[in-house]
């Protein structure tokens, strides 16, 4: 077999072993931490690195002919994790709301849109099919504000929960007014104020009830599905403590349990607001640190373990559901910060990471596509929950330079090389290795191709110099051929 051969050949046969083993659990069991390694994923008790990419956050309402290729495309990469905002707006012409609009243009919240709800279960239906698992946004704050530029009045002139749009209450009585032009970060719409232990506003509660009550009674249905109550938001913990009540004990009316979850706006993981997700356990049973992805370089990858420090006494599933990086968007992130903070996240042991939509993220598009490809083909040679961070073992080390993991005994090794800026030597750093006999393999992956070159064997010599051999994103995977230490 030709090495061009060799390169496609290893990531699909383990991508395919690896969908045998989950389908034949998938049908009956749903996800759970990994009872080995708890800040993973897994299926009954095979465990399952997620993975993933879209083009965009809310693709239930996608028309299928739009969708299927999409689900496929991520499919054929290797991925298995989407994200799902609950979200109505409409951003691209298509989308629809839940709500029944009646002759008078206004909506009556008593009575459904079945487009909207047709539009959810085929999604869930088609990614089931796929063993792509789903993570859930019930709320998202940017679909109740007139502040975006390119949407003015997504509140004032369109979305059925304003009263003025809608037959079922009044101002008075919703407490709502027309229009809200703050940034929804500002947190001052009612809409994420109504619950007892809030403002109890029962008026609008009510609503809100009969809605997530309709997505469970299709997502329940489902083994394949993460809960997360909102999109980086600002609200009050009650809010969020409520909706995960909620929906558990929806859930175990029905003798089943649900993994639920909140994201928080803030950039910075050791803010205090992220405790009130970490402090919890009870009530939130993964965590989601996507907004980590604001950050860069080694801040990134010491944010992450800064909270993996902080739950190692009762470990999690911490999942980043949005990472951000795309050249030309308005963060002024790059496409290479997409991919390092991919690599970080991986090697540090996240359980789920999937690229953002773009502008603000790379989606699934080809340098998407590698990217998952060579997190697989690494995967195949080492299990991820097999390792632990450890950029302790690396010596000569510039910022940003180099990021490593390492099994406990240190038989088995991965350390990623960003990509090199333009004019600099190529990276080189030294990696600790353990006294023994016999002799290490070292395997480069190209990240930015999604391929493998051959395997090269090398003396144990400890520190071994670690250069990458290009100017792109690499990660060397390495491992001892004998087992006996000294």
């Amino acid at each position: 077999m030709s090495l061009g051969e060799q390169r496609w050949f290893v990531p699909l046969l383990a991508i395919c072993c690896w969908w045998t083993s989950a389908e034949a659990q998938h049908a009956h069991q749903s996800l759970r931490p990994y009872s080995k390694n708890s800040w993973y994923w897994a299926v009954g008790d095979v465990p399952v690195l997620l993975l993933g990419g879209s083009d965009d956050d809310n693709l239930f309402q996608w028309p299928k002919e739009k969708l299927i290729p999409q689900l496929d495309r991520i499919v054929a990469a290797g991925g298995n994790v989407i994200r799902n905002t609950m979200s109505d707006r409409q951003d691209q012409g298509f989308e629809v709301y839940p709500f029944l609009r009646l002759e008078n243009g206004k909506y009556d919240l008593k009575q459904w849109n079945p487009e909207y709800w047709q539009r959810f279960k085929t999604l869930l239906s088609e990614t089931a099919k796929r063993n792509i698992f789903v993570q859930i946004e019930v709320w998202d704050r940017f679909d109740y504000t007139d502040a975006r530029a390119d949407d003015p009045g997504r509140w004032e002139k369109k979305h059925p929960y304003n009263p003025q749009n809608n037959v079922n209450y009044s101002f008075e009585e919703s407490g709502f007014v027309a229009r809200y032009p703050d940034h929804p970060g500002a947190n001052k719409q009612p809409f994420f104020f109504t619950t007892p232990q809030q403002r109890n506003n029962q008026v609008v509660l009510q609503y809100q009830q009969r809605f997530v009550d309709k997505m469970l009674e299709h997502s329940l249905a489902y083994r394949h599905v993460l809960y997360c109550i909102d999109n980086e938001t600002q609200a009050e913990p009650a809010w969020g403590e409520y909706w995960a009540r909620y929906i558990k004990a929806k859930a175990a009316a029905e003798n089943k349990t649900v993994m639920v979850t909140e994201m928080w706006d803030d950039w910075n993981l050791r803010a205090p607001r992220h405790r009130q997700t970490f402090d919890h356990p009870g009530l939130y049973d993964f965590v989601d640190v996507s907004q980590n992805n604001h950050n860069r370089g080694d801040a990134h990858w010491q944010n992450f373990l800064f909270v993996k420090q902080y739950l190692s006494k009762q470990p999690r599933p911490m999942n980043t559901t949005k990472t951000y990086g795309a050249d030309g968007n308005k963060f002024k992130h790059t496409d290479q910060d997409a991919i390092e903070r991919f690599w970080r996240h991986l090697l540090a042991g996240a359980a789920s990471i999937r690229f953002h939509r773009p502008d603000s993220g790379l989606g699934i598009n080809d340098k998407a596509v590698a990217c998952i490809k060579a997190a697989r083909l690494l995967e195949n040679q080492i299990p991820l929950w097999d390792l632990e961070p450890a950029n302790q073992l690396l010596q000569d080390r510039s910022e940003n330079e180099a990021f490593a993991a390492a099994n406990t005994d240190r038989t088995k090794l991965a350390v990623y090389l960003p990509a090199t800026p333009e004019g600099k030597a190529l990276s080189s750093v030294k990696l600790a290795l353990p006294n023994r006999t016999g002799e290490f393999e070292v395997h480069w992956i190209d990240i930015d191709q999604g391929i493998g070159t051959e395997k090269n064997r090398i003396k144990p010599i400890s520190p071994l110099e670690i250069r990458s051999p290009s100017s792109g994103n690499v990660v060397a995977v390495i491992m001892a051929v004998a087992a006996e230490v000294r």
